[in-house]
């Protein structure tokens, strides 16, 4: 068994799971938008600075430009400004669950849309997953949650797939931190704009909303990404994607130990559901899986 591979794999689920807790923090605190894009211009200085000590450079291809600016809208303005700010109502816990069913949503848009071939068990997994996520959104909307709010999640969480699907062209040619860096610096230059017309300024400061903001930039926007890519190259995308099936489990779990939010036996139940499928996904990708269009699986991040 490969423990390093093992590590890294449970880190970046973790931290990247932990990051919708730490997001709630905020946004009850402070405007989502204005946060978020001084969010990304920090973790975006940083990115780039570190990837030219590395010897990277901005001097990318048109097609890595075109796909930077593309992901940089998507997931970062439209993906997480809408988990940002439907935040605001809904539970850090419902959030993560439905953003880790992003791998379900990339994989059955490879498949309707650019015509990826899939095995019957990826076939199963995609039911079982969303599945899983109709069980809890039925579950959450009778009980009174923000509808809104979880629309706006679905949304993001559509945007994130199109991000993801077009870092295949953005993933040529090296510069893969240099890429994260620039696309981090869109985002804030995107939700600057939206926040500049949708938001005034009025922050309740404390001490937890500066560790939160500290947290979030520095461990799921940065060290999250370098983790995934330091994965991907020990054990490829398609087995390092393997580790998203914990994301539903951790988000719920950080949430209700660090907010003490409520979770419901369908909660659970459904969070285990989308876990299995998310599993039965990337297995059936494994070596010796019908081949499907070359690309990694970025690790999606808020």
């Amino acid at each position: 068994m490969d423990l390093r591979a093992l590590g890294l794999g449970l880190a970046f689920a973790f931290m990247w799971s932990s990051a919708f807790t730490s997001a709630r923090m905020i946004v009850t605190e402070a405007p989502p938008l204005t946060a978020l894009a001084l969010r990304f211009l920090l973790s975006g200085v940083l990115g780039v600075v570190i990837a030219r000590a590395m010897g990277q450079t901005w001097h990318l291809t048109r097609p890595q430009w075109r796909s930077t600016f593309i992901f940089g809208i998507c997931q970062n303005a439209l993906y997480l400004g809408l988990f940002f700010f439907a935040m605001q109502t809904v539970e850090a816990s419902l959030a993560a669950i439905v953003a880790a069913a992003m791998p379900l949503f990339v994989g059955l848009a490879g498949w309707l849309v650019l015509g990826d071939r899939l095995r019957p068990l990826a076939i199963l997994g995609l039911v079982l997953g969303i599945g899983g996520v109709a069980l809890i959104m039925g579950s959450r909307l009778t009980g009174g949650a923000d509808p809104v709010g979880i629309a706006a999640c679905i949304v993001g969480t559509l945007a994130l797939t199109v991000a993801t699907l077009s870092v295949r062209t953005a993933s040529g040619g090296g510069n893969l931190l240099m890429i994260v860096g620039l696309q981090m610096l869109v985002g804030s230059a995107a939700l600057t704009v939206a926040a500049l017309v949708f938001e005034t300024w009025e922050v309740t400061w404390s001490l937890r909303l500066v560790l939160a903001f500290l947290y979030t930039t520095l461990i799921p926007g940065l060290l999250a990404t370098l983790t995934w890519f330091v994965l991907v190259n020990r054990i490829g995308a398609v087995r390092a994607a393997t580790y998203h099936f914990l994301n539903p489990f951790f988000g719920v779990v950080i949430a209700a130990l660090v907010l003490g939010e409520a979770v419901s036996l369908l909660d659970i139940v459904g969070a285990v559901v989308i876990a299995l499928g998310i599993l039965a996904v990337q297995i059936a990708k494994q070596p010796g899986a019908v081949p499907a269009r070359p690309g990694p699986a970025p690790g999606p991040r808020i």
